[in-house]
């Protein structure tokens, strides 16, 4: 059936198709008219991170930025939710249009731009769920604020989703604000995490609750940038790293419709790369902390691959966006 559904939504503009998607599913959810895509699914529970999770397969930050259809992933059968990019206060994005399908490669090509409600509306939207699984809060910075500042941002927005999420995701990967990149490496970094760290210890004292912190990184690194980065995860304590965000490599869609599009390229394109990322930051890491592994999933043998490359969960997006929910009852089913 999704297939059908698909070619339908497909012919319209992909932000128009996923605002119409989203705001059906936030009406339709808990209706007889979830019985399209509700799924019931075995249990195969994981602890990571210190949390349970009723399955591996999560939704990837980016689908559901303000938090609005928690409920429909949850009636689909995801193990865990990731919300946002969230930021202190609201932005509309990059300007439009912003966001292309790749259609032959199953890819996406999105500069979006963190368009959000900011971070006050996420909480709130968070907080009527009727999800009883693992939702993340993944959170970035404001176009306009100087990257000298940026630290400010992450700490505003972890300090507001503190007690309504269950781990945080720091994103300083998406290459679609600007200079963003930048805070991965170096002394930027090793800034950012020990503040976090820092203030994340005030904040499980304050609150007696724990919530983990795991840093989102990009498929890009040259090798010794993925070195520098598992030394900084391992040194700052933090609790989990997601590998990968989108690409700026074009080399496996060049000459497609839309591949000379600026912004960050995701789906099947990704996926190779991501795996190895994933398994040359198991090797550095040799398992001090988890790795949630996202990137082109778009099968059982792609979430296999994204395992024994080393992660302990995985997510799914784009894949998601071309496949459908059976997506994530098969990967459950036999993983």
């Amino acid at each position: 059936m999704y297939r059908f559904a698909r070619a339908a939504i497909f012919k319209l503009d992909p932000e128009h198709a996923h605002d119409l998607i989203i705001k059906n599913l936030s009406r339709f959810t808990d209706t007889l008219l979830d019985v399209f895509y509700r799924q019931d699914l075995p249990l195969r529970p994981v602890q990571v991170m210190g949390l349970h999770f009723k399955n591996p397969v999560g939704l990837a930050a980016g689908l559901d930025k303000n938090g609005e259809c928690i409920d429909a992933f949850r009636v689909m059968g995801f193990g865990f939710v990731e919300v946002g990019t969230v930021t202190p206060r609201p932005q509309s994005g990059n300007d439009k249009p912003r966001l292309f399908r790749v259609l032959p490669a199953e890819g996406i090509i999105n500069r979006m731009g963190f368009n959000n409600a900011g971070v006050d509306a996420l909480v709130a939207n968070v907080k009527k769920t009727k999800y009883e699984g693992i939702v993340g809060i993944n959170i970035g910075k404001n176009k306009d604020t100087l990257l000298a500042n940026g630290k400010n941002d992450y700490l505003i927005c972890m300090e507001k989703v503190y007690n309504t999420a269950d781990y945080i995701a720091i994103n300083i990967s998406s290459p679609n604000t600007s200079g963003l990149r930048a805070m991965q490496y170096g002394e930027a970094l090793d800034d950012l995490l020990h503040s976090l760290k820092v203030r994340q210890n005030e904040l499980a004292q304050d609150s007696g609750k724990y919530v983990p912190l795991a840093l989102k990184i990009a498929p890009d690194m040259i090798e010794d940038e993925l070195i520098q980065v598992a030394d900084a995860l391992i040194r700052h304590n933090i609790d989990g790293v997601i590998a990968t965000n989108t690409t700026l490599d074009r080399s496996l869609v060049k000459g497609m419709p839309y591949a000379q599009e600026q912004g960050g390229l995701s789906g099947r394109p990704v996926q190779n790369r991501s795996t190895e990322v994933i398994r040359r930051l198991y090797q550095e890491l040799n398992g001090k902390l988890p790795i949630i592994g996202v990137g082109g999933i778009d099968s059982v043998i792609a979430a296999k691959e994204k395992i024994m490359a080393g992660a302990v969960l995985i997510q799914v997006c784009s894949g998601f966006i071309y496949h459908g929910p059976k997506l994530v009852k098969s990967i459950v089913n036999n993983i």
